[in-house]
């Protein structure tokens, strides 16, 4: 068995003995699950609330299965990715600062192995939240607003998660180089921050990892795949890859810096 092999056992048991590979996915449900239901039984709430005004009266706007959709990866962008980042940004950085890192360094553990393997079973972590999550959304909206194409919801669900080993690639890697509060700080900025700059501001341009997620959800409402879309997708995979080498360049970096 060779490093990597041993070092993905080690963080795929540590993520599971802590719960994470069951409360984030259940976080990412709830997200999911929450629009379609909320939207539905909303008259029903408000009057159960009640204390409404005799003859008041809510005019709901009709809903289609890509407006859930959207709501919903508007949860996950705007809290599951969050989270996502809060859990693991300091999957390196910690380990470096309390010392612990210095008992792998000192084995014949390549700093590649060392980086794959926290990033691995990260993005394993994220990719089934986002998968559980848009289940649990795709079910629900079927069900209550219509039917939406498999094939369609594969291919949102695909690039959702290519989103998401984006920003996992980029958290670890950030872990990698800087303190847990520096990493924390930067990864805050660069993307949930500019993901409403892009939210903004983004009619300017057509190509941004950013874009990507909106690009996947268009593709159930029959929009089909455009040129933006695999241009955009090629980027993310390309800044992927760009950070997943950085990490591993910081990480053997900063291995060469800590005395043993």
């Amino acid at each position: 068995m060779n490093s990597l092999q041993v070092l993905f056992i080690k963080e795929f048991r540590e993520s599971w003995r802590s719960f994470k590979f069951v409360w984030i996915p259940l976080v990412f449900l709830l997200l999911g699950v929450s629009d379609p239901l909320m939207n539905y039984f909303m008259e029903d709430i408000l009057q159960a609330v009640g204390n409404m005004p005799e003859g008041f009266q809510m005019l709901f706007p009709e809903l289609k299965p890509l407006d859930l959709l959207m709501a919903s990866t508007g949860q996950f962008q705007l809290i599951g990715v969050i989270v996502l980042i809060a859990v693991y940004i300091g999957t390196i950085s910690r380990e470096r600062s309390s010392g612990t890192a210095t008992l792998i360094y000192i084995r014949p553990v390549s700093s590649t192995s060392l980086f794959i393997s926290k990033w691995s079973v990260a993005a394993l972590v994220a990719v089934l939240s986002a998968v559980l999550g848009y289940a649990g959304s795709i079910y629900y909206t079927s069900v209550l607003y219509g039917s939406i194409s498999a094939q369609a919801a594969i291919a949102m669900i695909a690039t959702y998660a290519i989103w998401l080993l984006f920003v996992m690639s980029l958290t670890v890697a950030l872990s990698a180089a800087f303190s847990t509060g520096v990493a924390a700080t930067i990864a805050i900025i660069v993307i949930p921050l500019g993901g409403m700059i892009d939210s903004l501001i983004g009619s300017f341009w057509s190509i941004s990892p950013w874009k990507l997620v909106n690009y996947g959800v268009l593709l159930v409402g029959d929009k089909g795949l455009n040129d933006y879309y695999w241009k955009t997708l090629a980027v993310t995979i390309c800044l992927t890859i760009i950070c997943i080498v950085a990490g591993i360049w910081a990480t053997r970096y900063n291995r060469s810096r800590t005395k043993v």
